[in-house]
């Protein structure tokens, strides 16, 4: 039996966690990852990283071929709710087709499990905590595009019997984050502009809320979850439970770094409000676990910042719409 598996987006935050967990599972782990947004520096050494991008079906189709993987572990593509109205075209080119491609070469390949990292963009504007039995209304084209894979792996199983496990989650953060992206992972947002010396900015008043999830309470989860036979062909919220307002984040990021909070509030962007989640189906599957608390993981999260330093901002350029763009986002 192989002990081969493919991750996806090995180079970002949660996939090299996600390859660094299924290397402690004793398995030979493939990493492909373009570059276009993680850091060769995040994926663990004994990891076999490919420079490539999902959008690339030959390439995709000898990974398969020469590998021979038992899993596949999804998480590249580019998830920024907000952004994603700006940037269509490249949105869906990125998270649907690409994933795509995956999803091809995993039914000639007859994998044993893919492993799908969702987001609850799916749910839209939805009734809080949000489970996974409510309609779906994604509001923005990250939301749609994740709705989109999910609904063709289940076409999958049910013509091929591709089996899956999506993985629905919600504003993670933590340690090897992108803290330099300016339009997504508010956390490591504020992280970098404190350690600028500047103000932590705010789109509207800082009253929405969002239950932060530390990516350890996250990634160890994916890692093994081809292990329970339970979950398959099945979708799960995963993160932590209780939520918090944006304000209260960024008060608690000042607290971590000792400095007294000071906060930019900008014009409101067009985003869900409220969106927290209800994790009764994971834990009936995978056990219940006590995550960490906002405190807990952000003072982690700062500690590895700290080491770090402060990232050049990316602004993003290639805009495919401006009708509407934040204007601090208009560089």
């Amino acid at each position: 039996m192989s002990r081969s598996v493919l991750v996806t987006g090995a180079a970002g935050f949660i996939g090299a966690h996600v390859a660094r967990h299924c290397v402690e599972l004793g398995f030979h782990v493939v990493g492909l990852d373009d570059l276009s947004a993680g850091f060769r520096s995040n994926v663990p050494e004994s990891v076999e990283f490919v420079h490539g991008s999902i959008n690339d079906p030959a390439l995709i189709a000898r990974l398969f071929e020469q590998h021979r993987f038992r899993f596949v572990y999804h998480l590249a593509g580019y998830e920024a709710a907000g952004l994603s109205h700006f940037i269509r075209r490249l949105n869906y080119q990125t998270n649907v087709l690409g994933s795509v491609n995956l999803i091809n070469e995993a039914v000639k390949h007859e994998i044993e499990c893919f492993v799908y990292a969702s987001s609850i963009t799916v749910y839209g504007a939805g009734r809080t905590p949000m489970t996974e039995d409510q309609p779906l209304m994604p509001k923005d084209p990250c939301g749609i595009s994740k709705y989109t894979v999910e609904l063709d792996l289940r076409a999958a199983h049910e013509a091929f019997g591709l089996s899956y496990i999506v993985f629905r989650m919600h504003n993670v953060y933590g340690e090897l984050q992108n803290i330099g992206d300016r339009h997504r992972n508010v956390i490591g947002i504020f992280m970098n502009q404190v350690m600028e010396g500047q103000p932590m900015t705010i789109f509207g008043d800082g009253t929405q809320t969002r239950a932060f999830t530390h990516v350890d309470d996250v990634a160890p989860t994916m890692a093994r979850a081809p292990s329970v036979e339970s979950a398959y062909n099945q979708v799960f919220n995963i993160g932590a439970d209780r939520a918090y307002s944006v304000l209260e984040a960024a008060r608690e990021v000042a607290r971590a770094f000792s400095v007294q909070p000071r906060v930019q509030n900008v014009p409101a962007r067009y985003e869900v409000n409220h969106a927290f989640c209800k994790h009764d189906k994971l834990s009936r599957h995978f056990g219940a676990t006590l995550p960490l608390t906002l405190e807990q993981g952000i003072a982690r999260m700062a500690q590895w910042a700290k080491r770090r330093g402060p990232a050049p901002q990316v602004k993003f350029a290639d805009f495919e719409l401006r009708k509407g763009l934040p204007p601090s986002w208009d560089v």
